[in-house]
């Protein structure tokens, strides 16, 4: 239904963005060698990128700090041995998603808006992705496609459409408009949501054919970028922000908390600033999803509500995410009160 190709013709060039796609480092060894680090700090990074596929393009380790094995970007992406330990609580299918297929690649958690999973490609295999187990390769295909537009054309309570995967932007522009094309028939689609990483972890793919993809959309748009740390943030990104935001595009920003990553006050405060500096909204904070691999990266929910507390007492109310944990079956995210320290009358 989406053909990489046209018959008869030779595939398009590959982009700048693509070719660094295609140059992205999957080996843990050789990433601790382009930051100047010795590969045995990491025991069991091979075994566990097995499991799950070290991905990370250059343009994102150009960010990490030289030398420092615990850089906040690079915990994000190396695999290691904690990994490797089976914990209680946590499984391959932490939200339950299914349980919430409408259609062969169509989830749909929530009333009025369905998730359409567009690939199974990322440029970036965050470690606690809690897709990492996803089986895309039931979900993906001109069949699975078909199925999941008819069951939304059927459907007028469904007014908004989420683009996930994966990650749609790692489809061409021509695959993105061929698919917004069979979706803008459907007369009750109101909004399009994007969720995507890849304008901050390749921020070379917003280019002119994206933009234009955008701006030429039928319905308004919202771009949810996935920022975790300040240091993602740098010129490259900031100017790719800049074409997002003049398509007209909303800009919203989600994060997860992460521990040893952004679990501070001071960090979380410096991504808010720097994310609204850049024209993105800081808009929701998730509490780990439990996925088999990552608990090593979970953060206690109390002192989740103490630091979401604390950074509402530092910043402007538009500068604090909403914190949330996703319940499986629940009619919506569950927002988790803030803790806030004690004030005196």
């Amino acid at each position: 239904m989406i053909p990489a190709t046209t018959p008869g013709r030779h595939p398009a060039p590959l982009s700048t963005w693509q070719h660094e796609l295609a140059g992205a480092i999957t080996d843990p060894d050789a990433l601790a060698r382009a930051l100047g680090l010795d590969p045995g700090l990491f025991p069991a990074a091979g075994q566990a990128s097995k499991l799950f596929r070290l991905r990370v393009p250059l343009s994102f380790v150009r960010r990490m700090r030289h030398g420092d094995p615990a850089d906040p970007l690079l915990r994000q992406v190396m695999p290691l041995a904690a990994e490797l330990v089976e914990r209680p609580g946590f499984g391959s299918d932490p939200l339950a998603e299914h349980a919430a297929f409408k259609a062969p690649g169509l989830l749909q958690k929530y009333q009025g808006r369905a998730l359409l999973i567009a690939t199974g490609a990322c440029a970036i295999n965050c470690r606690y992705c809690f897709r990492r187990e996803f089986p895309y390769s039931e979900q993906i295909g001109n069949d699975a496609l078909g199925q999941a537009l008819a069951a939304i054309a059927a459907d007028p309570g469904i007014e908004e459409v989420i683009l996930s995967g994966g990650d749609p932007l790692s489809l061409s522009d021509g695959r993105l408009r061929a698919l917004t094309d069979l979706l803008a028939p459907i007369p009750h689609l109101r909004r399009l949501r994007v969720h995507t990483r890849l304008p901050v972890v390749l921020p070379s793919r917003v280019d002119a054919g994206l933009v234009r993809w955008l701006r030429e959309l039928p319905w308004p748009v919202a771009v949810v970028l996935h920022v975790n740390h300040g240091n993602e943030i740098d010129d490259s990104v900031r100017a790719a922000c800049a074409s997002l935001r003049a398509t007209g595009a909303t800009l919203l920003n989600q994060a997860v908390l992460l521990r040893g990553i952004n679990d501070s006050v001071t960090t979380l405060a410096d991504l808010s600033q720097r994310l609204f500096e850049a024209g993105v909204v800081p808009y929701y904070l998730h509490l780990l999803d439990r996925v088999r691999g990552a608990a090593h990266f979970e953060v206690a929910e109390a002192t989740a509500q103490q630091l979401i507390g604390s950074l509402a007492a530092t910043l402007s109310g538009y500068l604090v995410p909403r914190l949330v944990r996703e319940v499986p079956g629940g009619p919506a995210k569950i927002t988790v009160p803030p803790q806030f320290p004690p004030w005196k009358m």
